[in-house]
């Protein structure tokens, strides 16, 4: 009691005081904001045609959030995200992460540990795009875009120019953060230099793992450890006639901590009834991945109304399982190898005062290889146009198209169109897009046989597709700013996994090959799903430099998919959920700043409140609450910047404390203090 009297204290005193301070008023900054994610191009984010939330470096920097997974999960309600023992899936809208693009500055990111290999201390906007963008950003936009903009030295106001800064962040659970930047700017040359270390202890919220119906004590942890290395490197010169070059790197090392001696519990029932319990090493590897990235570019402002840049890039994952036990002795085994190259050369040219049209080509190839099966690669060539015209005074419109060539499964085009009424501080918006998605190698190839359930490839698969329907409306002035969005997402051809009939296993010969199997499947185009909801945020910029703000999304998903009846071996339709869809999600927020003379003081609440989540193979996660309690103090120098940061996360100690190998809603591992430091040198 006395505990929750003093952190309840702590909370009250950080934002009562600020009505003790003098008048000052906060004004709408998000009305200046520039965004790019919508349409390709850069406009004011009040003025784009595309609906696009936005969260800021100030909103990263007073949640002290260190990973893309805490940022999504605190500051917007439209992404969620699922973790257990398999790894971590991001949900947007309703729609598996399958089905969102996350980029990096436009450049997609691939792999397994997108999430952990952006640096948080170098972010300057997160921009999330809700919905199919398929004639922007090709294949796999179907559920919507993350865009992460990261500070870019081009931009620079000095001629001369150095920069060090260096974040830390220590957390309970061995959760520690460390982030340190070096830029340089000399006359026309830029350099930046980051490197980050991230690690985080494995923890259990429950001891105990369900097996055939009896609780039984269990190793295996609810979050693993694991750590990671990554390093960035980027050069860029900038000459004259406006022509700018850059040449980028950077190299992450991604590695688990299981626990070598963990045990659980296998549960069989005997040939008299009897229930027998074997105790059974938990685990039999760690998993290593490593990720290394090369790529170069140039941009060509020609004039006042033609802007040119050419862009490569290489994304490179390789995965490993590294065996300490008698699973595969003798080292490491590739799990996989994937590497992912694209070329585009793009060009946004000025036609008069009402047209902005924007061309392209982009170059795809991706290649694959498994441990069980060998290398295989595909190619995709797109064509894409796009015209942004002013058709009245305060009536704008957007009207794309990409054409997609796939070596494989042959050519589409994916069209869209806008448009935006907006008199005054008000803005109406429409829109539809359309949505696509080839089916991945892996998708094609991988088969499996490790355990009773057999996987076989699937070479007949088709291209995933949807259209989307949007309307909206926003209100901004200096001192709120709020609106509503309401979408309907329509899939079909979703690829999901069908269970094979007994005359299709007798006529492939999987019985004789794979006599021990339970289960024979492959992937198939068999589902169809809707997503409709609505998105309303609002915003108040208050006296005493108080923000207090906002957001609820509601997405009401059905998915149609086929199983089959084993007795009849018939198909039958099945309705339910999306799967890791959550109805019912919020995020709100309170900040209050405060400035005296060399120091300032920022103090601000974080709140996620979030629905039941559904899962196919284990059906509700229950609904909680996380609040967090975030203190910044800035110091500022004559050439050095101090900023010591103290709170509270998972203020209200909220956990799902079941037994493991539930649907857990969160494995937050309860209330706990961070410390984080941030030293900034400018000279």
């Amino acid at each position: 009691m006395r505990r929750k009297c003093m952190l309840w204290g702590l909370v009250s005193l950080c934002f009562v005081t600020a009505f003790a301070q003098k008048p000052d008023t906060l004004r709408n900054s998000r009305m200046q904001q520039i965004v790019v994610t919508g349409t390709g191009t850069h406009s004011q984010q009040q003025n784009a045609i595309v609906p696009v939330q936005v969260i800021t470096a100030d909103d990263l920097r007073k949640a002290h959030v260190t990973n893309m997974e805490e940022a999504l999960t605190m500051l917007t309600p439209s992404v969620s995200f699922k973790t257990n023992g398999m790894g971590t899936t991001l949900s947007l809208n309703g729609l598996s992460e399958d089905y969102v693009l996350i980029l990096e500055n436009g450049h997609r990111l691939t792999g397994d540990d997108r999430y952990t290999r952006i640096n948080m201390a170098n972010v300057k906007r997160i921009e999330v795009l809700s919905g199919a963008s398929s004639a922007l950003y090709g294949s796999e936009a179907i559920g919507g875009v993350i865009n992460i903009i990261t500070d870019d030295t081009s931009r620079m106001v000095k001629r001369e120019h150095v920069s060090v800064t260096n974040q830390t962040q220590r957390s309970s659970k061995g959760r520690f953060h460390e982030s340190l930047a070096a830029s340089v700017q000399k006359g026309a040359f830029q350099s930046s230099t980051q490197y980050q270390r991230q690690q985080a202890g494995g923890w259990q919220v429950n001891r105990q793992e369900e097996v055939l119906g009896v609780l039984k004590p269990t190793g295996r942890l609810m979050s693993q450890g694991w750590h990671s290395d990554q390093l960035n490197q980027r050069f860029g010169w900038d000459f004259r006639g406006g022509l700018s070059v850059y040449v980028r790197g950077s190299w992450q090392q991604n590695a688990t901590e299981r626990p070598q001696q963990a045990k659980y519990y296998k549960g069989k029932v005997s040939r008299t009834g009897d229930t027998v319990f074997t105790e059974t090493p938990a685990y039999l590897c760690d998993l290593r991945r490593q990720n290394w990235l090369y790529g170069t570019g140039a941009t060509w402002r020609v004039n006042a109304r033609t802007y040119l840049a050419a862009d490569f890039y290489a994304d490179n994952l390789d995965s490993r399982r590294d065996s300490f036990d008698t699973f595969r002795p003798g080292g490491t085994q590739l799990t996989k190898r994937q590497h992912y190259y694209n070329g585009t050369l793009k060009g946004i040219f000025r036609l008069g005062a009402r047209n902005k049209l924007s061309a392209g080509a982009e170059y795809i190839l991706e290649t694959y290889r498994s441990y069980n099966f060998s290398f295989r690669n595909m190619y995709t060539l797109s064509l894409f146009a796009q015209d942004e015209m002013k058709l009245l005074r305060d009536l704008q419109a957007v009207l794309g198209i990409r054409y997609i060539q796939n070596e494989r499964f042959g050519a589409y085009a994916t069209p869209t169109a806008g448009l935006m009424y907006s008199p005054g501080p008000v803005r109406l918006r429409a829109g539809y897009s359309t949505g696509y998605r080839t089916p991945t190698l892996l998708q094609m190839y991988y088969e499996n046989d490790e355990t009773k359930t057999v996987t076989i490839g699937n070479l007949d698969l088709q291209p995933e597709k949807s259209n989307f329907y949007q309307v909206g409306a926003e209100y901004n002035s200096h001192w709120f700013s709020g609106g509503i969005t309401l979408y309907c997402n329509d899939l079909r051809d979703m690829i999901s996994y069908r269970t094979l009939t007994n005359q299709e296993v007798s006529a492939l010969l999987l019985d004789e090959q794979y006599p021990t199997a339970t289960k024979y499947q492959q992937r198939d185009n068999i589902n169809k799903a809707t997503v409709k909801g609505f998105h309303l945020s609002a915003e108040l910029y208050l006296p005493n430099n108080l923000r207090l703000g906002g957001a609820y999304t509601l997405n009401d998903t059905r998915a149609t998919t086929r199983t089959l009846d084993a007795k009849s071996q018939q198909y039958a339709s099945r309705h339910e959920p999306v799967d890791c869809s959550v109805k019912h999600s919020g995020t709100a927020h309170a900040s209050w700043g405060r400035q005296w003379k060399a120091y300032r003081l920022d103090a601000s609440l974080q709140c996620r409140m979030q629905g039941r989540r559904w899962s196919t193979s284990y059906g509700w996660a229950p609904r909680y609450t996380q609040l967090d309690l975030n203190t910044t103090h800035t110091w500022t120098l004559s050439e050095v910047d101090l900023q010591p940061g103290i709170g509270i996360q998972n203020l209200l100690n909220k956990r799902d404390t079941r037994p493991w190998n539930s649907n857990f809603s969160t494995l937050h591992p309860g209330r706990c203090l961070f410390v984080s430091m941030v030293v900034k040198f400018n000279k």
